[in-house]
């Protein structure tokens, strides 16, 4: 039988009935052998999340405040969940050692991952599983950079003789210290388990039912989707849609291991699949998503036969460089060659570069124009599609929109447009409406 690890996030354990609803989940299927949970999340609107509480301790004591305060409330956080799950394990003298720990100077590190520790104890007791400490086996460099094979071969070795476990998430090990994950650390957690596990399936258990082939708040009612391809997911994370962090997919990608994502509070619900490859009718729709983001600039170069002038591009990306700029995308033409950047980080040295791309490529004229938005229309089903890119500016066009930049790359997985901040919304639904059914 293979093998499901379940991640649960903190909105899914919350509080002591949403201990219920994971408890009744992976009841529903005996594959889910492993859960890595996060911390309590927000129970209410105005509600603190229990990490959030575990951050102001260690600035309270660091500042010479009276800490106890916010651990007061993480405190009954804890014993809440206990006490109305009826559980046996006493978690009080955890939080005792834990309080002892703060006030002798624990790291911040070390602080922020107590709600995932003290949250899988409860969630260990309360499903009788084995509980796993991560500090045993997830390990991080001396540079603070996750070491991937030292803690997939640990952690393999201590799953084979290991049934049900519950895995906290967010943390591991670095000189015997506990070190956090930088951003998305569950999530990363999960997946790392996942790959050391050799699972058939990762589930990312969250409060909504996949992702989105747009903003709800640009596109009102937008459909889930239902397939989506590593690929795809990375394009349209890169492009600002809220979806899963690079890191923290990376591992099971590797590993060729599908992820689900699902909503604890409707599991009836299928949710998005993530995976290598999907079958090309598994998505009625031309695209996957769209999605955009703000604040770009664009440098445009313009001189005559710098198609064969060698070096040209080359020199301009060197003046980038000198200057600590990273490009997004560089559309080209015969004697026009277009560098994007960010324009936060462009503003500070925009005189600098100006002048050393003069200097370097004695251009015929150089413009910036600010205030870009770039859109990605991502999908794997553009391929087989003819005249995609047609429907995609006569929706453009249509709605009035202004195409300042296109650029599309061989694989012809996703298409960039790069518009007027004004434009932005506006072009996000009318591509939308465009390709997506009813």
């Amino acid at each position: 039988m293979g093998k499901i690890v379940a991640k649960f996030g903190g909105s899914s354990l919350s509080d002591a009935s949403q201990f219920r609803k994971v408890k009744s989940i992976l009841d529903m299927d005996p594959r889910r052998v492993y859960v890595v949970p996060s911390a309590p999340g927000r129970r209410f609107d105005k509600d603190e999340k229990v990490t959030d509480l575990l951050y102001q301790t260690y600035r309270a004591r660091q500042n010479g405040a009276d800490f106890r305060v916010p651990f007061a409330k993480v405190r009954e956080r804890f014993g809440e969940i206990k006490r109305e799950l009826e559980l046996e394990i006493n978690i009080d003298e955890y939080l005792d050692e834990i309080e002892r720990d703060i006030e002798n100077g624990a790291t911040e590190d070390y602080c922020a991952s107590r709600g995932e520790f003290l949250n899988g104890l409860l969630l260990a007791d309360y499903l009788d599983y084995t509980f796993l400490d991560p500090k045993d086996f997830i390990f991080f460099n001396p540079n603070g950079t996750f070491n991937s094979e030292r803690t997939n071969d640990t952690l393999t070795a201590l799953l084979k003789y290991t049934k049900k476990a519950v895995i906290p998430g967010f943390y591991g090990n670095l000189d015997e210290e506990i070190r956090t994950f930088s951003r998305g650390g569950s999530d990363i957690s999960g997946a790392i388990v996942a790959r050391a596990a050799k699972a058939e399936l990762y589930e990312n258990w969250t409060d909504v039912s996949g992702f989105l082939m747009a903003d709800p708040r640009v596109v009102p009612g937008a459909k889930t989707i239902r397939n989506v391809t590593y690929r795809e997911l990375r394009e349209l994370s890169y492009m600002g849609a809220s979806v899963l962090h690079e890191d923290s997919v990376f591992p099971v990608h590797r590993a060729g291991i599908p992820t689900n994502i699902r909503n604890t509070n409707q599991p009836e619900e299928r949710g998005t699949i993530i995976s290598h490859t999907l079958p090309e009718e598994e998505s009625p729709d031309v695209i996957t998503g769209v999605a955009g983001k703000l604040g770009f600039s664009v440098i445009s170069v313009e001189k005559a036969m710098m198609n064969v002038e060698y070096g040209f591009g080359r020199r301009v990306l060197q003046a980038i460089e000198e200057n600590g700029l990273s490009f997004e995308h560089m559309p080209t033409g015969i004697d026009t060659l277009c560098v994007v950047v960010n324009s936060e980080d462009l503003e500070p040295v925009r005189e600098n570069v100006v002048n050393r791309i003069m200097e370097l490529t004695q251009p015929d004229s150089l413009t910036i124009h600010d205030n870009m938005g770039i859109i990605a229309t991502v999908g794997r089903g553009m391929v087989h599609n003819p005249g995609t890119a047609a429907r995609l500016f006569t929706a453009l066009s249509r709605a009035n929109v202004n195409v300042r930049m296109i650029d599309q790359g061989s694989s012809e997985l996703s298409i960039l447009v790069g518009v007027d901040h004004s434009d932005f919304q506006n072009a996000i639904r009318a591509i939308y409406q465009e390709f997506v059914k009813a």
